[in-house]
């Protein structure tokens, strides 16, 4: 749930997670967490080399910080690199499902059941989430499935382990030392046992997955037992999800996803993420929401169609952004949020009959004359990402055909 990078690692646990609903993902890597005060550069010695030192110059980091010797002492004792986590660090993979394969396995009838159940369990805590922070109850119950399949699959990584591995490992130390640096105050706090504590391979912990720094930043008793414990505590992780989400953005009381039918006639080039229009204008030009609500118009509204024009189409409002501010994944943040709306009370949506994508191969084919033409696709990864859906739209303008931004064997052979 974080901001900078494009994915994060939170999605291996989803991969078995989501295996407990019939999904498949792939691990994506981590994103650093929100800002928080660290001490100065100059007391970071170099990472890599002897790692006695280095927990040395952590230690007095964290001192500097304001954390105790004792704290630390306790933290970094006994200490060690994990293979594992450099093995999953540099064979990170990413999303190549389609959003219908994808939100049909993950938002499973089971798993809106239990969540419906969580959320009567929990309906005080939730309540007060929303009254709070202006959260509903549906998107962080999404969120918390979606993460950990409620804290059931939550990553069996020394949590401890995985932080110094990453912040000694010179490829993002500037990410993970501030990660480790919270942890010791976590340890402070009476938290989190640093010898025992698991969790995912990048160091993210409980049941809504999230890392030192936001949990020192944004975690929240919820059960009242004086700690914030997220890997054992449903109080403890939705009160914390609620509150960091406030903090990305969310503004309550507006919606963040809504399914629409649409016309075959509408100006497809200015539809996805990062448009101009507001809801009311796409309204105008016969899109319709299936639940009736145009109440919304006057909010800025992206037209989202994430197999094109021919499969499920949604508005995506402004409030979607914190979805992209979790996950950089547009399927996942795009099914997250799906997920939000069916625990809110939504019918699921209509399938459509999308045209048939590209394969893999056929999708880095297509990239490559993309790249070719002069177009920012990103990497040549197979991957239908934001760069990828731009530069396809503009070439089905070019090419007369509905710029809808769906890759298909018929774009692909008129390039």
């Amino acid at each position: 749930m974080h901001r900078s990078l494009a994915s994060r690692s939170a999605l291996a646990l989803l991969f078995a997670a989501a295996l407990a609903g019939g999904a498949t993902a792939q691990t994506q890597s981590p994103a650093p967490a929100a800002p928080a005060a660290t001490a100065p550069a100059a007391a970071a010695p170099a990472c890599d080399g002897d790692l006695g030192e280095f927990l040395a110059g952590v230690k007095a980091e964290a001192i500097a910080a304001g954390a105790s010797a004792e704290a630390a002492d306790k933290a970094l004792a006994g200490a060690e690199i994990d293979p594992k986590v450099l093995s999953r660090d540099r064979a990170q993979g990413v999303f190549k499902q389609t959003f219908l394969e994808f939100s049909q396995r993950t938002v499973s009838q089971a798993r809106l059941d239990i969540g419906r159940q969580k959320m009567k369990q929990y309906a005080d805590v939730f309540s007060r989430a929303e009254q709070e922070f202006g959260v509903p109850s549906g998107v962080i119950t999404a969120f918390w499935a979606m993460e950990t399949d409620f804290g059931a699959v939550q990553g069996d990584f020394n949590t401890r382990n995985a932080l110094v591995t990453l912040a000694h490992d010179c490829r993002r130390p500037e990410l993970f030392r501030p990660q480790l640096i919270a942890l010791i105050e976590m340890v402070q706090h009476g938290d989190l046992d640093p010898a025992t504590n698991t969790g995912a391979w990048a160091g993210e912990i409980g049941q809504v997955q999230m890392l030192p720094r936001d949990i020192v930043a944004y975690g929240m008793d919820g059960d009242g037992d004086g700690h914030v414990r997220l890997k054992q505590s449903g109080p403890d992780a939705i009160l914390t999800a609620a509150k960091f989400i406030q903090h990305l953005g969310f503004q309550k009381g507006q919606p963040w996803l809504q399914e629409v039918t649409i016309p075959q006639d509408l100006p497809f080039e200015k539809s996805g993420l990062g448009g101009t229009m507001t809801a009311g204008e796409w309204f105008a030009l016969g899109v319709k929401p299936r639940n009736g609500d145009t109440s919304f118009g006057t909010l800025r509204g992206d037209l989202v169609l994430p197999q094109g024009r021919l499969g499920p189409a949604f508005i995506a409002y402004p409030n979607f952004g914190i979805y992209l501010e979790w996950n950089k994944s547009f399927i996942y943040t795009t099914s997250a949020a799906y997920f939000a709306t069916r625990l809110s009370g939504s019918e699921p949506y209509l399938k459509g009959t999308p045209e048939q994508g590209l394969t893999n191969d056929q999708m880095k084919e297509l990239q490559t004359k993309l790249d070719t033409m002069g177009h920012d696709v990103g990497a040549i990864d197979g991957i239908l990402g934001s760069g990828t859906r731009v530069a396809i739209q503009k070439q089905q303008q070019r090419l007369g055909m509905p710029a809808d931004g769906w890759a298909t064997p018929k774009l692909l052979g008129a390039l």
